[in-house]
């Protein structure tokens, strides 16, 4: 049995693990028995425990993304970022330990491959609406905040009995983040929209000025960059 194969296995039976029994159940030598492999294996291809662990979330996570990225995009990317976060709380809670081992134990300095799949989708979303002038932010500040919040708010919900769970709590802060990044429509990012979404905007379509050099479009993406920076001094209209 080759390498990748071994690999596989026993990043399946640690997954199974986890899902059975939380982080607790998943050890060494657990993880060994269900895979049918000796301990010093897992050390030769994961290097550590902690790389088993995170070769576990990406394993997670990336059946999750792929069924997330599969769907038809909406046409509207605010009402698809919406429909995103809803997935992503709705498989936090369907799968806590996977979730908590994948977002609940950050380090400093350090993404996760989990993290870092998440990262590229919750990007592309915020890519969309970018390029269809409706983000009133920079596309880092607003997939910052969308992760960030989203992430805490499933978080605050697994660690409460099922019972006493807020259901509207998610729409809540899904809805407070949306408005704080997002424009209500195309329509205001009009001339009267101000710099910085227009800047964010004109940010987004830089790949596609093929007419400027390559050292002009990073030229000219500095200076975007220095207008966007200005957001934090332009409160969000009601």
């Amino acid at each position: 049995m080759d390498a990748s194969t071994t690999r596989e296995r026993i990043v399946v039976a640690a997954a199974e693990l986890l899902a059975e029994g939380g982080r607790e159940a998943v050890s060494t030598r657990a993880v060994s028995a269900a895979a049918g492999i000796q301990a010093p294996t897992i050390y030769r291809l994961f290097g550590d425990k902690q790389g088993l662990l995170d070769a576990v979330a990406a394993h997670g996570m990336a059946e999750y993304l792929h069924g997330k990225t599969a769907r038809a995009q909406e046409p509207d990317p605010v009402e698809d970022l919406r429909r995103g976060w809803d997935l992503h709380v709705g498989f936090g809670l369907a799968h806590p330990a996977l979730y908590a081992l994948a977002f609940g134990e950050p380090r400093p300095g350090v993404e996760s491959p989990a993290e870092r799949q998440s990262a590229a989708v919750l990007g592309a979303m915020i890519g969309r609406i970018a390029e269809a002038g409706r983000l009133r932010v920079s596309e880092e500040r607003a997939a910052h905040l969308v992760h960030a919040t989203g992430r805490g708010i499933t978080l605050t919900l697994i660690g409460m009995a099922p019972e006493r769970r807020d259901p509207a709590l998610p729409e809540f802060a899904r809805e407070s983040v949306i408005a704080t990044i997002a424009t209500d429509g195309p329509a205001r990012t009009a001339a009267g929209a101000g710099p910085v979404p227009t800047a964010v905007t004109l940010r987004a379509h830089l790949p596609g000025l093929t007419m400027l050099t390559e050292a002009e479009r990073g030229l000219l993406r500095e200076w975007l960059d220095r207008v966007a920076a200005e957001e934090r001094a332009a409160p969000a209209s009601t």
